[in-house]
């Protein structure tokens, strides 16, 4: 029998912990007067994790001398030190068992934690035997329910992905369904890595949409989607292509208020000819930028520039014209709005289906096969509508392995200025001094957008993302006096 131990990270968020203290100081009580705790120690690389990594290694060590439970049981501890996150540490772990001469197929696995990753990282494991083992977690209950901590007093439950496996075939019993496909379909929902598509929310059914799209599009593909791993951008292309016409059928009850707003107000509330002078005057002020290539979110007809003159049409065909440039406009609104963009080009619409594309395939390897690079990111804090992920089927999607960050160049990538004890003292300045080369990343201000969400937690936090050039390239021009300091640190 192996224990592979990984630590999984959990931690409330710092607005959680201020509206606590509030509301103790509230009802007059006593705050503690030593330092609060700060949950973002819980990260890889300070002071915090080595001495929990030293109380594990203390754990195990007891527990394989003392425990007679123990006795025959072969541990893996993978702390802090090691790159990765805990439960694809553990992913890697379980492949890397298989590939072994002699290896058990009837091996089984349990895996705990809440994270509903965890399901869809079993299932692409294709183990027979996989189970996870879950608290209770109970929604909606009262703030002053007593929480319950201690292991005795807790409901677990046992999930079975082989009987997951047999739901999920039930429910698609029409098709030759492969499981593979359903995982990929859960990441178009967004997940730690990618932003989910405009209005596509589970609470708003967005997953029965995307099974039916699924289920209706299959038999004429000739293949699947995802391919262990491996986007089949032909098929992907195909299903999006499908998929798209949610869009427009969001757009249409946006169309219908629409039309009602402008019978009262007697003008467009979504003007494409506004838009698109915008744009062409954004466009002359940069001269480095063909012109032709600014004009419009897709190319326009000429009798569809200018709303409102004279089409000689009649009342239907003139309808569907002004729906569908409302419709581009529509778009276009949320392109200049959301990311602040001044010219929504037929070239900036190709670079947003590529870089979505590229993080599927790049979630997709990432849970079968493990890191595909170290330094991807998505560039964005929102993803492009699915009407505008076309032409896709030829991209070449390349990925440099890179290197992971070490210790010190994580925290200062992840943790906010306010943090910035959990660093040694040489690099504290640079998070907060106005001379820091890297002062930017580090905004006490900074806005927030629920972006159709419900909780403030699922926000989207409208902060830059971190140049890792230039931190590591800091780092090494100033590794003298860092290295000085750290010695003085540890």
């Amino acid at each position: 029998m192996s224990v592979c131990l990984s630590v999984f990270v959990v931690r409330s968020s710092a607005k959680e912990a201020e509206e606590k203290i509030k509301k103790a100081l509230d009802k007059g009580e006593v705050l503690p007067t030593e330092a609060r705790f700060d949950s973002n120690c819980i990260t890889p690389g300070t002071d915090f994790m080595a001495r929990l990594q030293e109380q594990l290694k203390y754990f195990v060590h007891n527990k394989l001398s003392n425990d007679k439970l123990w006795q025959n049981v072969r541990v893996y501890l993978s702390g802090h030190e090691t790159p990765g996150e805990g439960e694809h540490k553990i992913m890697e772990f379980i492949r890397s068992e298989n590939s072994q001469s002699g290896h058990d197929p009837n091996t089984r696995h349990c895996l705990y934690g809440l994270d509903a990753d965890l399901i869809m990282l079993g299932l692409t494991s294709h183990e027979p035997n996989f189970s996870l083992l879950r608290e209770e977690v109970r929604f909606g209950g009262k703030k002053s329910q007593k929480r319950i901590t201690a292991p005795e007093e807790t409901t677990f439950h046992l999930l079975h992905l082989s009987l997951m496996r047999e739901y999920i075939d039930y429910e698609f019993s029409a098709l030759k369904f492969l499981e593979n496909d359903w995982i990929l379909m859960g990441f178009l929902v967004g997940n730690d890595f990618i932003p989910h598509l405009p209005h596509l929310h589970i609470n708003h059914d967005a997953l029965p949409l995307l099974y039916k799209t699924y289920i209706s599009v299959l038999p004429s593909l000739g293949g699947y989607l995802n391919e262990n791993g491996n986007l089949n951008l032909r098929n992907f292309e195909r299903y999006m292509e499908k998929l798209a016409e949610f869009d427009r059928e969001h757009f249409s009850e946006v169309f219908v208020d629409l039309k009602w707003f402008e019978s009262k107000v007697g003008n467009k509330y979504l003007n494409e000819a506004a838009g698109l002078a915008a744009e062409k005057e954004a466009a002359s002020k940069d001269t480095n930028k063909n012109e032709d290539s600014a004009l419009s979110l897709a190319a326009l007809t000429s009798s569809e520039q200018v709303i409102g003159e004279g089409k000689g049409a009649d009342e239907e065909e003139e309808e569907d014209d002004m729906f569908e440039t409302e419709f581009r406009q529509y778009k276009r609104t949320y392109y200049m709005t959301k990311m602040g963009v001044d010219v929504v080009s037929d070239e900036f619409l190709a670079k947003q289906a590529k870089c979505y594309v590229e993080g599927i395939q790049w979630i997709l390897h990432y849970y079968y096969h493990g890191v595909q690079s170290w330094s991807w990111y998505y560039p964005f804090h929102y993803a492009p509508f699915l009407s505008d992920i076309r032409n896709i089927s030829e991209l070449k999607l390349t990925f440099d392995l890179g290197k992971p960050f070490m210790p010190f160049q994580q925290l200062l990538a992840v943790l906010p200025a306010a943090s910035m004890e959990l660093l040694p003292e040489c690099y504290r300045h640079l998070m907060t001094s106005e001379r820091s080369p890297i002062i930017e990343y580090y905004p006490l201000d900074f806005k927030t957008d629920l972006n159709g969400k419900q909780q403030e937690w699922e926000a989207v936090v409208l902060i830059p993302f971190i140049d890792e050039v230039l931190i590591i390239s800091f780092i090494h021009r100033n590794i003298k006096k860092i290295f000085l300091c750290i010695q003085v640190y540890v």
